[in-house]
């Protein structure tokens, strides 16, 4: 399914190298005023060609809003938008010869040879753009409510950056770090981590990392147990996103080397508010969220398109064969990967918020 969520429904359609992709967003209020600007400015952010460590393929990912939107503001009926392909050269894709760690061969599968396989079609990542057109659109929505979201990239290949305080990060923090072209905290780890993005490039290689989130302000008492819990939809939303592998959150893997006496999260009242003095829970318990920030890390795995040769079958002969892949590829998406993560979250956060 391409539809996703329960009182903020997106649907995204589109591939690679088609004419274009888009959103419908459909469950926003009427007449909220919606800064174009900003949404221009979290776009250029996920936009490819704006570096040498990412892919050559420039795009201007410029939205045209064609339904939902009157005179500046949101009428409350389905908010359309769609982004235009201009800049596609699909030579360099052969559709019998699949390339390990894409969707070639399960799009086939599902599919058949109708499946549109340049560029990775509807399985690219260059479909999460209308994910961060829709983020950016309940980015602001959130703003109202007193929530604020911020990614940062904890983790490239071995180099890792300063992790998130979970109980001090504020707002100004989270604001400052997605003004940066490469969002980090300790700037003299970007440099370390564009060198290796760089050495991987030389190499025909490529690698991963880990972004880590958080959710300032959610009031305390949202999401629901089990199905409905803040991790079940938080995760649901963000393992859409091409190249998620692992979703965590709090402590994550730290809680398997942990006693429940260090685990566990003690509170205390201030002010009439109750908090808690550590944050390992990442801000949830029993799937609903405390009122402590929201503290999650995923993982994204090498973008799959490396020019190393590589063993493969050609899928029309059901032969053994090699592939060498060529093309415009990001040798690193993580830094990329950390804006879209960011407005995925918001997206979901902003449903979760609208809970009756």
């Amino acid at each position: 399914m391409n539809t996703w969520g329960s009182n903020i429904k997106v649907s995204i359609f589109g591939e690679s190298h088609g004419r274009g992709i888009g959103i419908v967003i459909d469950g926003l209020p009427g007449g909220i005023e919606l800064d174009t600007e900003q949404i221009k400015r979290e776009m250029q952010r996920r936009a490819p060609g704006r570096s040498s460590i990412s892919t050559s393929r420039t795009e201007a990912d410029e939205v045209e809003i064609l339904s939902g939107f009157f005179d500046g503001k949101t009428t409350g009926t389905p908010l359309a938008g769609i982004i235009r392909n201009t800049n596609t050269i699909s030579k360099h894709y052969d559709k019998d010869l699949i390339r390990p760690g894409h969707a070639d061969y399960t799009g086939f599968t599902k599919y058949g040879p109708a499946h549109d396989y340049r560029g990775g079609g509807h399985f690219s990542g260059r479909i999460t753009a209308p994910l961060v057109f829709a983020g950016a659109i309940a980015k602001q929505l959130l703003n109202m409510h007193g929530i604020c979201i911020g990614a940062h990239i904890l983790r490239i290949k071995n180099i890792s950056d300063d992790s998130f305080d979970p109980i001090g990060v504020t707002e100004q923090q989270l604001r400052e770090i997605s003004g940066k072209d490469f969002p980090v905290i300790d700037d003299y780890k970007a440099d370390m981590m564009k060198n290796r993005i760089w050495e991987a490039k030389t190499e025909k290689d490529s690698v991963g990392g880990i972004v880590e989130c958080a959710v300032l302000g959610m009031p305390a008492g949202k999401g629901s147990p089990f199905f409905g819990s803040v991790e079940s939809r938080l995760s649901s939303m963000l393992y859409s996103v091409p190249a998620v592998k692992a979703v965590l959150f709090g402590a994550g893997m730290d809680f398997a080397g942990m006693l429940g006496s260090e685990a566990n999260d003690e509170f205390y009242t201030e002010n009439g508010v109750i908090k808690t003095y550590t944050n390992n829970n990442g801000g949830i318990n029993g799937g609903i969220s405390n009122g402590m920030p929201i503290i999650f890390k995923t993982v994204i795995k090498p973008t799959p398109s490396i020019s190393k040769p590589q063993r493969t079958v050609d899928i029309s002969k059901n032969e053994n064969t090699e592939i060498e892949i060529h093309g415009r590829h990001d040798p690193c998406i993580v830094h990329r990967g950390a804006v879209v993560i960011e407005n995925a979250a918001a997206i979901a956060i902003l449903d979760i918020l609208f809970d009756k």
